[in-house]
């Protein structure tokens, strides 16, 4: 039975499918470990299967996310709130869809499903703000591996 047959034809909008990989590591989807059905709550019926990361599949997305993070920090505020301000976007051109899973998978009404992205696409607003605050001792720059120290 495909998601289609279960009324979830928006899986495809959000690039899901009855079968999925349960990790983004390194630039991809990636999982070896076993699968698991993920359930709908308000009436225990599967809604998909996801192939769940094994301890060496996580640490490597550990060992990823340390590296992304070293060269993360030598990007200047205003260009990682660039970035930040494009993922809010990414989510608000997919607010409906993406309302309709959390709706589904955490047993919600949908307008509760949808409020859930709402919010996370409001601190990405928020965070936007935050890279272009000139106030502190410290103010970013737009010059890679640069800052300007308030004396």
């Amino acid at each position: 039975m495909g998601s289609e047959d279960k009324g979830l034809g928006f899986f495809k909008e959000i690039g899901l499918a009855s079968n999925n990989i349960g990790s983004y590591i390194n630039g991809q989807w990636k999982a070896n470990g076993s699968s698991t059905t993920s359930l709908n709550p308000s009436n225990n019926q599967a809604i998909a299967q996801v192939t769940e990361p094994t301890l060496q599949d996580y640490e490597e997305g550990l060992n990823a996310c340390n590296e992304a993070a070293k060269i993360w920090m030598t990007v200047p505020a205003p260009k990682r709130g660039e970035i930040v301000r494009q993922i809010g976007e990414a989510l608000r051109a997919k607010l409906e869809p993406l309302g309709k899973l959390v709706s589904l998978e955490m047993g919600k009404i949908l307008p509760e499903g949808i409020g859930e992205v709402q919010e996370i696409i409001d601190m990405c607003d928020y965070a936007v703000g935050l890279s272009r605050q000139l106030n502190g001792q410290i103010i970013p720059s737009e010059r890679p591996d640069h800052m300007m120290l308030e004396v």
